[in-house]
């Protein structure tokens, strides 16, 4: 049976939604083509008619990731002062933390990250870059000098304390270090005031 490219399309969507859950969920070392079809409810004989490879399928896997991630365009619209403090809110929040089907992916593939395809590195770069231009965009219309610079700063801070706060077993220093750090990075980035 043959089907038309909206159905091929919508069934290449259901397969990397649910590549994207088993990642976040299990981690990349675990991602299996027989897995995810299953999840998907296909035949693992049917993932060559959406992917070349399994190489082509985890860049593809994490290029969806990344647009499925929190965004400061749903702050489109808003001053940028709001839009990027409003940003660091949803980033460094409890929900945030404890989600396990969603958000940025950063957390979830940085520890992998080394050991990907050139293909899948490169989406994962591509990811990262796109983040720090919206960031650094929203600096620069906040005037400040160095937005590039504070943009790749900011992401790496934002990453890092929202792993930090995924691996702290105790709810409340899990808590604080959100909270530290959602505190610091306004203040560093003068943004005190966005609520």
């Amino acid at each position: 049976m043959r089907y038309d490219a909206e159905h091929k399309q919508k069934t290449r969507q259901r397969v990397l939604d649910e590549a994207a859950k088993a990642i976040r969920e299990e981690g990349l070392h675990r991602l299996g083509v027989a897995g995810i079809m299953a999840r998907a409810g296909l035949t693992h004989g049917g993932f060559y008619a959406h992917f070349p490879s399994k190489e082509a399928f985890v860049a593809e896997a994490i290029a969806h990731m990344f647009e499925a991630g929190p965004r400061l365009g749903t702050m489109k619209g808003q001053p940028s002062r709001e839009a990027l403090g409003g940003y660091i809110d949803l980033y460094l929040s409890r929900r945030h933390r404890d989600t396990r089907d969603g958000g940025c992916p950063l957390p979830y593939l940085a520890v992998d990250a080394p050991r990907l395809s050139e293909a899948a590195r490169e989406r994962y770069a591509r990811g990262v870059a796109h983040l720090t231009d919206i960031i650094a965009a929203h600096l620069v219309a906040l005037g400040r000098e160095h937005a590039q610079d504070e943009a790749s700063s900011t992401l790496a801070e934002l990453v890092g304390a929202l792993t930090l706060a995924r691996a702290e077993p105790d709810p409340d220093r899990s808590d604080s270090i959100l909270e530290r750090s959602r505190a610091h990075l306004k203040r560093r980035l003068g943004l005190e005031a966005a609520q």
